[in-house]
């Protein structure tokens, strides 16, 4: 438990060492809630889809916590580089008990964004209508924290260059992100999108966080729940296997 314990420290550390990764980390997010909040806003309001930054926030929050989770794979690729990976899995511990402290630590940053980001949030004018549901919407955060990290993990876990993972993440991340109905609502959408979206992980994630913030679930909380709770598990033991696997 104790080498859980220090990568998990060890990716929390390093978040906060950076402030420029902080500030940086926000800059997206906030122009589109920005930028969309109130570009599109009017045109949302006098479609009948009411106050569009209440819609928009929860999508928002989980476009922080995604980018944040899934890029903090990226550090293995560069404890591979410089060394520090192989002096972690030459240690007599086991790689299962490494990949969680590491898992954890990249979630617990991801979750630590999201926060800031709710935050951010209601500054700009979002108002969460369920207060009731507010810790249940941390859960829903730790999930898609929990399951893209896993995610980037498993990714870095076969990569061996930098440029290899930001292309197949910059490949992966966008599609995910604009096809979970963060930005748009996933009523009456063609078809073809609807079952994209079905299928996308990210958008139980978005549903979940609509759910519990502003009652804006389109699946449904418990469906929300169950799939990305199964999913991240999933996730969790393939990026494990793929962990366990790397050569030092």
């Amino acid at each position: 438990m104790q080498i859980i314990y220090i990568l998990w420290l060890r990716q929390i550390k390093r978040y906060f060492r950076s402030r420029a990764r902080i500030i940086g980390s926000l800059g997206q997010p906030l122009l589109l809630l920005l930028a969309l909040g109130f570009g599109f806003g009017p045109i949302y309001e006098k479609a009948g889809g009411g106050n569009y930054i209440q819609f928009l926030a929860p999508g928002i929050i989980s476009m922080g916590i995604l980018f944040t989770a899934v890029f903090s794979g990226i550090e293995i690729i560069w404890d591979k580089q410089f060394g520090f990976l192989k002096e972690t899995l030459v240690a007599p511990v086991s790689r299962l008990k490494i990949m969680i402290g590491r898992t954890l630590g990249g979630g617990t940053v991801a979750v630590i964004q999201g926060i800031i980001i709710f935050i951010i949030s209601l500054i700009v004018g979002f108002r969460p209508m369920n207060f009731y549901l507010l810790l249940l919407s941390f859960v829903f955060m730790a999930l898609i924290a929990l399951f893209f990290t896993a995610l980037g993990t498993a990714i870095a876990s076969v990569l061996e260059d930098m440029q290899g993972f930001q292309l197949i993440m910059n490949f992966l991340l966008m599609p995910l992100f604009f096809l979970s109905g963060a930005l748009f609502p996933l009523q009456g959408l063609p078809k073809a999108i609807t079952a994209v979206a079905s299928i996308n992980p990210l958008s139980y994630g978005v549903d979940g966080l609509r759910g519990t913030l502003v009652n804006g679930a389109h699946f449904g909380l418990l469906t929300d729940f169950f799939v990305l709770s199964v999913i991240t598990i999933v996730m969790l033991i393939i990026g494990s296997f793929l962990f366990s696997k790397i050569e030092i």
